[in-house]
């Protein structure tokens, strides 16, 4: 996911243009990796604008939640440290006091009629429909924020939005209708499928210790955990019935048919007895976990998992991954009991012996081997290959192709469109494709696509006019730093 995420870096950050304020409701996230300078509060000065610590930080909360949001639980503030988003963060807001510097220069202004505007748009702030105050001031404090701070943040927003508007791109239809045959250009084309499949090789002892040797660290073991395990099996609770009608009338709302209505006591007496016995061995199962902590009571059983085969629940298995060697952990239900469990080691990954990754090395090996020989093929047979002719390929063509499925043909179909020479090579998974274009011509304009095609458009032209005008921008204002990145 790293490799992909620092790939894409560029499509993922939130651009100039767009300064969503995405921290009410959602956390917030400390900076905490940056020394301030003798400044304090300002960790930049843009022109007459001064970046305060505030600034700083929700912008980089914001970039923080939207990788979070995009990538779930797979995210994390250590992926964040490899991403150096902090870095990414702080360029971005930089530029965009470059922009807010290009609007003071032009005038403009935000109103307090123009942050009224603004408020009302966040739910979060509503009651009965309408903004309220205390909501507003309560909602804040939740997310520790000031409606001065947020309001800051809201007239930077609104003047960035106000700069947007003098740039806005408004394609013609003409521009419309000749990008539109451009990117829906025609060929007529020859291809030959090569497929590893075909080629033969023959692998080497010594040279497959070999590569085993310049490869090993990408031949590593399973993380595994050694724990120690105390097993506390469902008790009875011995409860009354005084309990049992108790129980059902503070909780009756959880017990429930399948079409929602509430069951009567009768039909929920069993479950609250399950519930009940669960409540008194939880009781039971804390008291263990104390005289187990004081070394008064022992562990059962020693077991070792790797990370992979951990047998929990992922909530149970997530507070085993998070624990640190020798804490024990809180007891937890599972499976009509509850655990108290004990890491003793993480036992880290480590290179595999030889033997030990022999088969992985040998299919990746084989893998390496194709690949050279495919390729050494596919430059032999280009120049006079004879291959099947395919008529108005376009990129949707993805299902005109026999020979490749559609994952396949697209990568191919947009590397034959991208390329400039008239025949090449393009490399699939298992299989290369030599082809030859014999004739080209523009696509028929078709009305139906102009939507798209005039997203593309604007997204070229917005591309190429921030980049000159932050060029030009970075030239005009002065940019003082007084933040030193940690080493």
């Amino acid at each position: 996911m790293i490799t992909w995420m620092q790939r894409h870096k560029k499509w993922l950050v939130i651009t100039i243009w767009i300064s969503t304020i995405a921290f009410v409701g959602a956390g917030f996230v400390g900076w905490g990796s940056y020394e301030y300078g003798k400044q304090g509060g300002v960790v930049a000065v843009v022109g007459d604008r001064e970046i305060s610590v505030d600034e700083y930080n929700q912008e980089y909360s914001n970039l923080y939640s939207q990788y979070s949001r995009m990538f779930g639980a797979m995210f994390n503030k250590e992926l964040a440290e490899q991403l150096k988003l902090k870095d990414v963060a702080y360029r971005q807001v930089l530029q965009k006091n470059l922009v807010l510097s290009y609007a003071d220069s032009l005038g403009l202004d935000v109103t307090n009629e123009d942050v009224a505007k603004e408020l009302v748009k966040y739910d979060a702030f509503l009651k009965d429909g309408k903004f309220d105050k205390e909501t507003y001031i309560k909602v804040l404090g939740q997310n520790k924020m000031t409606p001065m701070i947020f309001e800051d943040s809201l007239k930077r927003n609104i003047l960035l939005q106000k700069v947007q508007g003098l740039f806005e791109i408004n394609p013609n239809a003409v521009e419309v209708e000749s990008l539109s045959k451009l990117l829906f250009i025609e060929d007529d084309i020859s291809i030959k499928i090569l497929n590893s499949s075909d080629v033969k090789i023959d692998v080497k002892a010594d040279e497959l210790k070999k590569y085993w040797e310049e490869n090993k660290n990408s031949y590593m073991s399973e993380v595994s955990y050694d724990l120690e395990v105390k097993e506390i099996p469902l008790m009875s609770a011995n409860s009354s019935e005084d309990d049992i009608k108790a129980h059902y009338e503070k909780f009756k709302i959880d017990y429930k048919y399948e079409d929602g209505k509430i069951k009567s006591l009768e039909d929920s007496h069993e479950q609250i007895i399950k519930d009940l016995d669960e409540k008194f061995t939880k009781t039971e199962a804390l008291k263990v976990y104390l005289k187990v902590k004081k070394d008064e009571e022992k562990f059962e059983t020693k077991v070792s998992y790797k990370e992979s085969t951990l047998p929990y629940s992922n909530e149970n298995n997530t507070k085993v991954l998070e624990t640190k060697e020798g804490e024990v952990i809180k007891p937890f239900f599972e499976n009509n009991k509850y655990l108290i469990v004990k890491l003793n080691k993480k036992n880290v990954s480590q290179p595999l012996a030889f033997e030990q990754a022999v088969s992985l090395v040998t299919k990746d090996y084989e893998n390496v081997l194709k690949s050279k020989k495919l390729d050494e093929l596919a430059n032999t047979q280009l120049k006079d290959f004879k291959g099947t002719e395919i008529s108005a390929i376009s990129r949707e063509s993805v299902n005109k192709i026999s020979g490749l499925d559609q994952k396949e043909a697209s990568k191919f179909l947009n590397e034959l469109f991208s390329s400039v020479s008239k025949e090449g090579i393009v490399k699939l998974d298992s299989k290369v494709v030599l082809y030859r274009i014999n004739n080209s011509k523009f696509g028929e304009y078709n009305k139906a696509k102009d939507d798209s095609v005039k997203k593309t458009i604007i997204q070229l032209q917005e591309e190429e006019l921030m980049t000159n005008l932050m060029k030009k921008l970075e030239n005009t204002f002065d940019i003082k730093s007084s933040v030193q990145e940690k080493e």
